[in-house]
Order: C-alpha cells, then sequence, then structure tokens
C-alpha cells in the first residue's frame, strides 16, 4: 500500500490554514500532519515531521519564507516546497527559483488547482500557475525567468535583498539581526552596501524603493 504524501501547510491566516486543512484531508492519499502561521515555526515544524511537501505562503510576517525554504532544503532534502501566493512578481518568482522551489500556486486559481499541484510535485515533477508559467524558461539548466531584465535590484546579492526586504517591514537593524542570526555589524554593513548600490541614502526611501520593486507588500 503506498503511503499517503504527507503536508505541512503554512500560511499566517487561520481562516486559509482551516480551509486548505479540511480540502486536502478529504482527498485521498494526502494527510495534513501539520499546519502552522509562519516561517519560524515552519522550518521547526519541517525538521521535526519531515513532510514530503510543504505548502507555504510567500507574504509572511517573520522570517522570509525564502530564507525558511532554503533551511529547509539543507535540514530536510526529502521535501518538497510549493509556494502559494496573491503576488506573481517577478522578483517572488526568482527568489523562489533560487531556492529549488518545485512549484509556485497563485490564490487566484480554482482549489482543485493546488492539488493538481501537489500530486505533480509528489511524482518528481513541478507546477507553476499558468501566469507564473508565463514568466519562466523551463530547460536542462533547470528554471529561470523569462526576462532578463537589468535593474537596480540585480546588483544586490541575495544577502542585501533580504535585508532590504526587512527594512521595508520597518525592522530596525537588532532585529534584522535576531531574524536572519547575523551580528548588527553585518547587517549595519548590509545596509551601508544598499545605500551605495541603489544610489539611495535614506532608510525612509530604501523602504519606499522596495515596494515599488514589488519585494515586499504594503
Amino acid at each position: 500500500m503506498n503511503r499517503p504524501i504527507s503536508l505541512l501547510l503554512v500560511d499566517d491566516h487561520a481562516l486559509v490554514r482551516e480551509m486548505l486543512g479540511d480540502l486536502l484531508e478529504r482527498e485521498p492519499g494526502l494527510s495534513v500532519v501539520g499546519t502552522v502561521s509562519n516561517a519560524d515555526e515552519a522550518v521547526a515544524r519541517a525538521i521535526l515531521l519531515k513532510p514530503s511537501i510543504i505548502l507555504m505562503d510567500i507574504d509572511m510576517p517573520g522570517l522570509l519564507c525564502f530564507d525558511a525554504a532554503g533551511t529547509i532544503q539543507i535540514q530536510c532534502p526529502g521535501t518538497r516546497i510549493i509556494f502559494l501566493s496573491a503576488f506573481i512578481h517577478d522578483r517572488y518568482i526568482e527568489q523562489a527559483l533560487a531556492v529549488k522551489a518545485a512549484g509556485y500556486v497563485t490564490k487566484s486559481e480554482p482549489p482543485d488547482s493546488i492539488i493538481r499541484a501537489i500530486r505533480a510535485v509528489a511524482g518528481g515533477g513541478s507546477y507553476f500557475s499558468p501566469e507564473v508559467q508565463a514568466r519562466i524558461v523551463v530547460n536542462s539548466d533547470g528554471a529561470r525567468l523569462a526576462t532578463d531584465q537589468r535593474s537596480r535590484t540585480s546588483t544586490l546579492s541575495p544577502r542585501e535583498l533580504e535585508v532590504l526586504r526587512y527594512i521595508a517591514r520597518g525592522l530596525s537593524q537588532k532585529e534584522i539581526a535576531g531574524i536572519m542570526y547575523l551580528s548588527t555589524k553585518t547587517v549595519h554593513s548590509h545596509c551601508t552596501n544598499l545605500m551605495t548600490k541603489l544610489d539611495i541614502h535614506d532608510r525612509v526611501e530604501l523602504a519606499r524603493f522596495a515596494f515599488r520593486e514589488g519585494l515586499a507588500e504594503a
């Protein structure tokens, strides 16, 4: 008898967690082994439960989902991640691909699309919503954005991008250091590099830039 596909649901909205949990539990061959409200909890629960698949919302407070995904991929190599979001910014898609996400489902899709995504990923494949699929190219080297536009954000390192997103959330350097497990001095260095590379010399303007680029949501 085949083992059920074990799922961990990660979303900061209780109603979404409850509705998705009920939907997926009714689906033959699927088993929801846990539901959590943020990326920090997702990392801890993933390490404990080693689920087959994690269905994770992108826009949540606290630890960035992409940071969590990177940690989970290292600690739980057998677990595959599907991102779920109302947004399809190129930057989100790029970061999802960077952490080897197996899927990206938009919340505008019908519920059965999530089930199709889960089954496709559990079978060793991948699933990207049509709106996301239209923005990427998949070949023997993997998936990447179809557009190769150069913007100011393309000059930033992954760590600098993470810091920029936290700045947009209004976090202090000390708070960012705590979330990213870095020293305050290192975070300050990243902030300095951000201002230099983006030619922005004010924290508020950095946050505004992040919002304009789709790196954070209001």
